[in-house]
C-alpha cells in the first residue's frame, strides 16, 4: 500500500531548524505562481499545517524544499506524485487543521489590574447620631402647606357652591313646544309669528325675512328655518338692477314699533310706544321694511337671500324666570318701556356665526352671550356684558344643545348644556346706569348730546325688568360689526354697497352652503318658557 502523500513524515513536524520551511519574506512572487499555494497571513508565527507547503518537486523549481519523492516511500510514486502535484496546483488548497500551533506565537500582554475602590473603613455618618434641626422644619412646612392648599380648596368649592345664584320660588311654565305636529305652531292661533321685513333689522343683513314654508317649516318633529337664494324665484337681472320688489305680506303695521327698524339718534323714544304697533306711521320705515329697488348706479340690490324670523310677540312672554331651547336666539322686550332699542334692553341667549371652526373670528365652535343696552339708540354697552363658550373638539351645528337663560332681579345667567359653561354670569349688584359709568355728555359727530339716566325710575335690573318675548332667525351676513372685516369677508360695513359686494362674492360663500337641508337648516328641537309665579 503506497503511503499517503499527504502525510508529512515525522521530521517535518518539528519545527526547530530542519524546518524546511522559511519565513514569508525570503520568497518573492516569482517563486508563487498560484495564489492558492502562498503561504497565508500571519506566517511569522507559522500557524499553518503541513498540507500548505507547496508539494513541487526541485527539479521544477531551484528550492531548498525537499522533494515530492522524500515524501513517499515508494521509489516509484516520484513520476506518480509529481502530475497529482501538477494536477492539485490548479485546485483549491485542501482544509488544514488547525490544531498545530507554532511555538513562536507572541505571548499575550499582561495588564495591571485596576486596584479596589471598596471603602476600606466605615464611612462617617454623622446624621445617624445628630438630626439637622433644618430637614425637621422643612418636612413641617412641606407637609404643613400641602394640608392647608387642601383645606382652603374645600373652603373655595363649597363657598362658590353655596355663592351661585339660583332661581328661588315657584316657576311656572308658559311656553312648552316640542314641534310634534305642525298644528299650532303657525298661524292665526299659533305659537309662532312669521315676521315678514327686508329692514335689515338695525343690522344691516343682507336677507329678507318671508313667510314661505320654504324658509320655515315643521318636519320629523323638529322647528327647520331654512335660508334660500333669492335668485330661485327672482332672476339674477332683476336682482341688480331695474326691478322694484315689493314683498309679500310684509307686518310692519303689526311689528313697526321703533325697536329694531330705526336705530337712528333721531328715533323717538316715547315710553308709550309698543313693539306691537304703533299709532304713529313711519313711510321711510315702511318702505325699507316692505320693498326693495335693484340700480345699478346707486349701488342698490334687492336682497339677495330669503330666511325666516318667528317670535312669540302675540304668545308667549316673561318677566323672571327660565327659558330652555334646542337651540335659542334671543329675546327683545314686549314693551320698549325705556325705548327704542337698545334703551329697552335685549338679551342674546345665544348668537353663532354659520362659518366653520376654521374661520379665524370664532365659528361654529362658539356660541356668545350678551346683554344689549344703552342710554341712546347709538350707544349699546353690549361689550361690558357679553362672554362665550368654546367646543374644544366639535362645533355646534353637528348636534342638539340646550342653551338656557336663568333670569331673576338679583342676576342673569346663560349658558350651554351646563352651568358650568356658562357664556355671561352677571350679578344685578348696581344698577346698569352706574355699570355703564356714562360720562355727562357725548358728541354724535358735531352734535354734543346730554346723557339722561333713562331708567331712573326702573329697579336695579332696569331695563331687564320687563316683559320679554322669544325670536328665532337666522340672519345673513350684516353691517354692524359682527362679522368684523378682513380678508375673508367679501364687503366692507362702511361701504355703500355692502349687499352688492356680499351678492357678487356668491361663488365663494354659497358653495359652503350644504345643499342637505337637515344639514344647512337652523333646526329647534323644543322650546321650554318658565316665569317666576
Amino acid at each position: 500500500m503506497a503511503a499517503n502523500p499527504f502525510s508529512p513524515p515525522a521530521s517535518v513536524l518539528s519545527f526547530g531548524d530542519q524546518t524546511p520551511m522559511a519565513t514569508p519574506g525570503a520568497h518573492n512572487d516569482s517563486h508563487y505562481p498560484f495564489p492558492e499555494a502562498r503561504p497565508r497571513s500571519g506566517l511569522t508565527s507559522v500557524a499553518n499545517s503541513v498540507a500548505d507547503l507547496p508539494r513541487m518537486s526541485s527539479s521544477i523549481y531551484s528550492s531548498s524544499r525537499p522533494t515530492t519523492s522524500s515524501l513517499s516511500d515508494s521509489p516509484h510514486a516520484s513520476s506518480r506524485h509529481l502530475s497529482g502535484r501538477l494536477r492539485e496546483a490548479f485546485a483549491a488548497p485542501s482544509s488544514r487543521p488547525l490544531t498545530i500551533h507554532s511555538a513562536l506565537a507572541p505571548a499575550k500582554s499582561k495588564r495591571d489590574r485596576p486596584k479596589s475602590t471598596m471603602l476600606t473603613t466605615a464611612p462617617n455618618k454623622p446624621w445617624l447620631s445628630s438630626r439637622d434641626p433644618y430637614a425637621r422644619i422643612a418636612y413641617s412646612l412641606t407637609y404643613g402647606m400641602i394640608f392647608v392648599g387642601v383645606v382652603v380648596s374645600a373652603v373655595k368649592c363649597f363657598l362658590d357652591y353655596r355663592n351661585v345664584p339660583m332661581i328661588t320660588g315657584n316657576l311656572c311654565m308658559v311656553l312648552n313646544e316640542d314641534f310634534s305636529s305642525e298644528d299650532g305652531v303657525f298661524g292665526d292661533n299659533g305659537t309662532f309669528f312669521r315676521e315678514v321685513d327686508m329692514s335689515g333689522f338695525g343690522n344691516g343683513e343682507f336677507e329678507m325675512t318671508t313667510a314661505s314654508e320654504n324658509n320655515s317649516f315643521v318636519a320629523n318633529g323638529h322647528l327647520y328655518i331654512l335660508p334660500t337664494l333669492t335668485s330661485d324665484s327672482i332672476p339674477m337681472a332683476d336682482i341688480l338692477d331695474g326691478h322694484v320688489y315689493n314683498i309679500s305680506g310684509c307686518t310692519y303695521n303689526i311689528t313697526q314699533g321703533l325697536s329694531y327698524t330705526d336705530s337712528s339718534s333721531t328715533a323717538a323714544t316715547n315710553v308709550n310706544e309698543t313693539a306691537i304697533g304703533s299709532n304713529t306711521f313711519d313711510a321711510e320705515a315702511y318702505y325699507k321694511a316692505c320693498s326693495a329697488v335693484s340700480n345699478a348706479t346707486a349701488g342698490t340690490i334687492i336682497n339677495p337671500v330669503q330666511s325666516a324670523r318667528l317670535s312669540t310677540r302675540k304668545t308667549a312672554s316673561m318677566k323672571f324666570g327660565r327659558v330652555d331651547m334646542w337651540p335659542a336666539i334671543w329675546m327683545l322686550p314686549v314693551d320698549d318701556a325705556y325705548g327704542a332699542w337698545p334703551l329697552s334692553g335685549e338679551i342674546d341667549i345665544m348668537e353663532a356665526r354659520g362659518n366653520g371652526p376654521s374661520y379665524p373670528k370664532q365659528g361654529t365652535d362658539y356660541v356668545r352671550g350678551s346683554l344689549n343696552w344703552g342710554p341712546l339708540t347709538w350707544l349699546n354697552e353690549v361689550w361690558r356684558t357679553y362672554g362665550w363658550w368654546q367646543m374644544k373638539r366639535g362645533s355646534y351645528d353637528k348636534g342638539f344643545h340646550t342653551y338656557s337663560l336663568e333670569w331673576t332681579e338679583k342676576f342673569i345667567r346663560i349658558y350651554v348644556d351646563s352651568r358650568l359653561h356658562h357664556m355671561l354670569e352677571l350679578n344685578i349688584n348696581e344698577a346698569f346706569w352706574d355699570r355703564g359709568d356714562f360720562p355727562a355728555v357725548v358728541q354724535n359727530g358735531s352734535e354734543v348730546v346730554a346723557l339722561e339716566n333713562p331708567w331712573v325710575n326702573g329697579t336695579n335690573a332696569a331695563p331687564f325688568d320687563q316683559r320679554f318675548y322669544l325670536i328665532l332667525d337666522v340672519g345673513i351676513g350684516g353691517t354692524n360689526g359682527w362679522f368684523p372685516d378682513g380678508p375673508e369677508k367679501p364687503w366692507l360695513d362702511g361701504s355703500l354697497t355692502a349687499m352688492r359686494d356680499f351678492l357678487n362674492a356668491q361663488d365663494q360663500w354659497y358653495p359652503t352652503w350644504p345643499t342637505n337641508p337637515d344639514q344647512r337648516a337652523f333646526v329647534i328641537d323644543s322650546v321650554q318658557m318658565y316665569e317666576q309665579c
